[in-house]
């Protein structure tokens, strides 16, 4: 192969490369170019070029893939961190939801049976409020606590908070069975967090549980009054009686006596046993108080011509009509003709009819020995065997009989002798208030 000189001399056109090829008796050859050739050169240095970028490539981007997948396992790991996390907390928010769920349940299910409660007691305290209200009329304070129902009390638990800070606690029934989870709702124009709602809850139910305490004690408080009341008339009826020497039940007399005489074990009880003690106190003062009632209104101790004066009282006096000392036997009331002359205690008549120096007279046996004349009557009302009650009319005032002028002539007997009727008058003043 040959190949052509190339000139040096600056200026003179170079001659082509010509490659010549030979073998056996073919000869070829090929002029080559400066263009070809530096396509050529160029071709290669472009596959050079680019087997060096793709290898460059190929080993980079395994590190490449390595570190996104590496930043991507980061990224996964953080984010699935951060679920745990808010799995976590949300589990201890559920937690302490449930449990304050059933806090909040338990605490709902002991007011409504406190609630309940005391609706119970009102039930039972109610007829011995119409026996008291009956029983002790005038005698009562001027305020009495009376409870409250289970309307009043759940509309005074309700209004304990202002509008806007009442939370719907209805919410609450229905979780038993999962239909829905627990949550508070607030009626308020903002809206609350669970932890809050839980803070007004609590003094929600702190506030309701004062109400009920302060509506037990209330009772408690009623009843006692009422009980101390009631014994209180039972002992100034009782001692009334026993000071003007009129029978009255030993029972009913014993006064203070061994009252400052106690003792015993200290045990303690609950509301419960301290309400139910309290009523039968109260069962058995009003028990007492009304047999003491009944038995002193056996009593001839009403005034037989209210708002009348007395012109003669009982005791020895110069007689109207001789002017020598005689014993007066009763009372004489001042009265114009046709007054109505009325009995003093329920009873039977046993003397309707003339009975001399009486005149006109009645005579009213009251049982245990007691008895009572209405005298000088112009006209007689009742007849023998007729049952009367306190205030009926025996009659009607007058002048008959023994007498300077009309009036009403008034006997109290007991056992057959005349006995000073002052002294059963006196009483029935004072024990008029607890009658």
């Amino acid at each position: 192969m040959a190949v052509s000189g190339q000139s040096a001399v600056f200026g003179k056109r170079k001659e082509p490369h010509t490659v010549i090829i030979a073998r056996g008796d073919e000869i070829r050859h090929f002029t080559v170019r400066p263009w070809l050739a530096a396509v050529a050169g160029s071709a290669l240095a472009a596959v050079v070029i680019g087997y060096l970028g793709a290898t460059s490539y190929l080993v980079l981007r395994d590190n490449l893939i390595g570190a996104a997948t590496a930043r991507q396992a980061r990224i996964q790991q953080a984010y699935e961190d951060r679920i745990s996390a808010l799995r976590a907390q949300v589990d201890r928010i559920t937690s302490r939801q449930l449990l304050d769920q059933q806090l909040m349940e338990t605490k709902v299910t002991e007011l409504i049976e406190r609630q309940t409660q005391l609706s119970e007691r009102h039930g039972r305290l109610g007829p011995l409020l119409e026996r008291a209200e009956g029983g002790l009329n005038n005698i009562l304070p001027a305020t009495v606590p009376v409870p409250a129902t289970r309307e009043d009390t759940s509309a005074s638990a309700a209004g304990i908070i202002d509008a806007p800070q009442t939370l719907a606690l209805a919410n609450l029934g229905g979780t038993q069975n999962g239909a829905r989870p627990f949550a508070f709702w607030s009626t308020g124009a903002g809206s609350q967090t669970p932890a809050s709602s839980a803070d007004r809850a609590d003094k929600l139910f702190v506030s309701i549980n004062q109400s009920l305490k302060a509506i037990e004690s209330d009772q408690i408080a009623q009843i006692s009054t009422l009980a101390n009341s009631a014994s209180e008339s039972a002992d100034a009826i009782s001692n009334a009686l026993e000071a003007a020497g009129l029978p009255v039940d030993s029972d009913f007399s014993q006064g203070d006596v061994g009252k400052s005489d106690v003792g015993g074990p200290l045990i303690p009880v609950d509301g419960t046993t301290i309400f139910d003690t309290k009523v039968k106190e109260l069962d058995v003062a009003l028990n007492t108080l009304d047999q003491v009632k009944q038995d002193a209104r056996r009593l001839p101790l009403a005034n037989p011509a209210p708002g009348h004066a007395v012109t003669s009282p009982f005791g020895v006096r110069t007689d109207p009509l001789i002017g020598a000392a005689a014993l007066h036997s009763g009372m004489d009331f001042r009265a114009p003709v046709g007054m109505d002359a009325k009995v003093t205690a329920p009873g039977v008549v046993v003397k309707a009819g003339w009975n001399g120096g009486y005149g006109r007279m009645v005579e009213v046996d009251h049982g245990q020995g007691f008895t009572t004349r209405y005298a000088h009557l112009s006209e007689i009302l009742v007849s023998v065997g007729e049952k009367l009650s306190a205030g009926d009319s025996v009659g009607r005032t007058g002048s008959s009989g023994r007498s300077t002028g009309p009036h009403l002539h008034y006997e109290v007997r007991h056992n057959g002798e005349a006995v000073d009727p002052l002294t059963f008058l006196t009483v029935g003043k004072k024990i008029a208030r607890y009658m």
